[in-house]
């Protein structure tokens, strides 16, 4: 049995977009670990994605003129960076290079179709006339003469696996319409050549392949909508052999492509396991243009298993890594997750009765199922003459057959429409639960199911509701990814302080929204908020108008007399008192607060920031020059207070501000003198701590003495530094 789960976006659209054809310079490989995937892309850039995050964690790409050849893979021996551009410039890099054009470098003599890394078996690198290396054995002789094993013929597939420890590349090839497959073991330099038995008039499209006991199992995908199969036994070579001509490969039907009499044309195959195969094609809808859809088919049993329409199209390109399908939906790459269990009969029919079978409703749609499909999820143990029940009956069938247990479909289905207080009394008997393996994305489903409702509906907004499961339970951003947009829309400040401090996969886009919400929002109407004053209330003056701004020399060298020994021009009375009262009411620090906390890349949230407002943008920089300040005055620097900003988080934030709206406040008259000051004390800064470095060697002397000296008695000593 085999079921299609819950979908998500990965990235959102890049530059071009897509959706509209197969993209050659398009491609995903798995990264460094299970949870991280490395995307290729227009022969420019390759970008690491952590995907339960569904975050960027990395992105590398090659300068102006110059064109990713193969997609970028992962050496997982090394955990390193493999990539090849302009055909023969191999480049290795790890995670902390940043510049590939420093990375190692290595100009190969042959020109590279694509580059395969195997977690056991190292890299293979595969060359466009056919030889194959690895990437220890190039590695050291970059330049050596590579022999080309095919004349006239392109390569259309090439794949790689291992067979006990050694490793194995099949690629494909296509000359004059006549197709061959060649199966190598580079680290014994055998190769088999074969040739593909005609099907005409239809012709290969894609190929996958798996190896199990000893025998290649190739899938073809045909274009007369069919799937076959052709089996190839890992030989022994022997004289004889090395002598024989090219044999040629029969093959038999795996699967026809029909789905209610349509015949679904398909355009990608991958294989999921020993019993089922995933095909991504279209059906023919008359009149209509063709839906695009993504199924899962039973080889044992020649069986369609599921199937999910997608109605945005797709660019005809399939990836499956850790039972996540990866695809190009609309403009978006999207994840599906999926599920297959043991191959039975009573499985391939829907008939098998188990316990444990996937409780699909867990990722119900409201806005998409429609009421036949509700039943169908939610009863598919009963009768399908059920189908034409009210929804009335539906519960009440359910509940005569059944325990006071109600699974998540049928939670959803409940609170669907249902009144305040149910909803509360339902959710907090959900939460009283013991946990789980699966609670947590239960709660995540009903959360998700809540923001629908909001956004169908505007005048329902259970806050209070939303705040507490997000106060007690580990949500993330994944889990519930419209519940932040949402409290947006209802400029719920209070939420979306509490979901910035808890949840650690928040995306930049939503991180700007809300600096940019909360530098908005008036000083008056935040009186009235409710939000946690624990990050700023021990460290923000609440009456900052008699403030006494002359100070002696501060505890972390910074004073006035000092500053402006410094620096030729005296500086203005009014201009002293930036650093040192908080240009921010404490509701407002708070919030600001929240968002300091908050995990970024800097890559992805530098050209939001640079969309902020000029005027917010100057108050932001200004209270991130005040807490800059506070931590100064402290030898830890380290402002009081529970989850108050450290000294790292907020001199990132000003450099990255900095970065990304310079020119404009180099341009305004009123944000001239803030930068004046936060330059001076900045230098004040530097010059303290170089000046720390100058006696640096004589501490560490004195600190080496005092464990040398072995004196039990008492005695004063002086020590002159010189």
């Amino acid at each position: 049995m085999a079921a299609l789960c819950e979908s998500f976006t990965l990235r959102g659209p890049g530059p071009g977009g897509g959706g509209s054809g197969p993209d050659p310079g398009l491609c995903l490989e798995p990264g460094p670990g299970s949870d991280l995937v490395l995307l290729t892309e227009r022969g420019r850039a390759a970008t690491l994605f952590k995907i339960s995050d569904q975050k960027p964690l990395g992105c590398w790409s090659v300068k102006h003129g110059q064109i990713l050849t193969c997609p970028v893979v992962c050496n997982f021996e090394t955990h390193e960076y493999i990539a090849v551009h302009d055909d023969k410039v191999l480049r290795i890099w790890k995670n902390e290079d940043l510049n590939l054009d420093k990375a190692f470098k290595a100009t190969l003599s042959a020109e590279v179709y694509r580059i395969h890394s195997l977690p056991q078996g190292g890299a293979l690198v595969l060359f466009r006339g056919g030889g194959v290396r690895t990437l220890d054995v190039l590695l050291e002789a970059p330049q050596q003469e590579i022999e080309s094993l095919i004349s006239a013929e392109a390569i259309r597939w090439s794949g790689a696996f291992m067979e006990g420890q050694e490793p194995v590349l099949i690629f494909t090839t296509e000359k004059n319409k006549d197709f061959f497959v060649y199966v190598q073991k580079p680290k014994l330099n055998s190769l088999h050549k074969y040739k593909l038995e005609q099907q005409k008039p239809a012709r290969p499209l894609c190929f996958t392949a798996h190896i199990t006991n000893q025998t290649v199992t190739l899938l073809c995908l045909y274009s007369n909508n069919s799937v076959y199969q052709v089996l190839i036994p890992l030989q022994q070579d022997t004289e004889e052999e090395e002598e024989k001509e090219e044999e040629v490969l029969s093959k038999s039907l795996l699967l026809n492509l029909s789905v209610s009499g349509a015949a679904l044309k398909g355009t990608s195959l991958v294989v999921l396991d020993k019993d089922h195969v995933a095909v991504l094609g279209s059906l023919p809808d008359p009149g209509k243009k063709p839906k695009e859809c993504l199924t899962i088919w039973n080889t044992k049993f020649q069986t369609l298993q599921t199937s999910k329409e997608l109605p945005l199209g797709t660019s005809g390109q399939l990836w499956c890594y850790e039972e996540k399908f990866f695809l190009i939906h609309g403009k978006v790459l999207t994840v599906i997750m999926y599920k297959c269990e043991t191959s039975s009969l009573a499985a391939a029919v829907g008939k098998l009765k188990d316990s444990q079978t996937l409780d699909v409703s867990s990722f119900v749609n409201w806005n998409t199922l429609e009421e036949e499909e509700l039943l169908v999820s939610f009863q598919s143990q009963e009768s399908v003459a059920l189908k034409a029940e009210s929804r009335m009956s539906l519960r009440s069938n359910r509940s005569t057959g059944q325990s006071g247990t109600l699974s998540v479909g049928q939670l959803l289905l409940r609170l669907k429409d249902a009144s305040n207080y149910v909803l509360e009394t339902e959710l907090k008997k959900l939460m009283a639960k013991a946990p789980t393996p699966d609670l947590q994305a239960t709660i995540g489903c009903v959360v998700t199911a809540l923001t629908d409702r909001c956004k169908r509906n505007p005048k329902f907004y259970p806050q209070n509701l939303l705040q507490e499961i997000v106060e007690t339970r580990d949500m993330s951003y994944s889990l519930c990814p419209d519940l932040m947009a949402v409290a947006l829309e209802q400029k719920d400040l209070q939420l979306l302080q509490i979901c910035l401090e808890r949840f650690p996969d928040i995306p930049e886009e939503i991180t700007y929204a809300c600096l940019k919400a909360f530098l908005s929002t008036s000083e008056d109407h935040l009186k009235s908020v409710d939000v946690n004053l624990d990050s700023a209330i021990c460290y923000v003056d609440i009456e900052c108008n008699d403030m006494e701004v002359k100070t002696e020399i501060l505890e972390n060298g910074f004073s006035e007399e000092m500053d402006q020994d410094m620096c030729d021009t005296k500086i203005p009375k009014e201009t002293q008192r930036d650093g040192a009262s908080c240009p921010v009411g404490l509701q407002k620090a708070a919030l600001l607060n929240a968002v300091l906390h908050s995990a970024y890349t800097e890559t992805f949230l530098l050209p939001h920031l640079k969309n902020l407002p000029a005027q917010q943008a100057i108050l932001f920089l200004r209270y991130l020059y005040y807490l800059y300040v506070k931590c100064s005055e402290k030898v830890n620097t380290t402002l009081p207070g529970i989850r108050s900003p450290t000294i790292n988080q907020i001199m990132d934030w000003m450099c990255l501000l900095l970065d990304a709206q310079f020119t404009v406040m180099v341009m305004l008259p009123e944000a001239k003198d803030l930068l004046s000051n936060l330059h001076k004390f900045v230098r004040a800064q530097v010059r303290f701590y170089s000046e720390l470095n100058k006696i640096e060697g004589s501490l560490r002397e004195l600190q080496r003495l005092n464990h040398l000296r072995e004196s039990q008695t008492y005695s004063i000593e002086v020590l002159e530094i010189i």
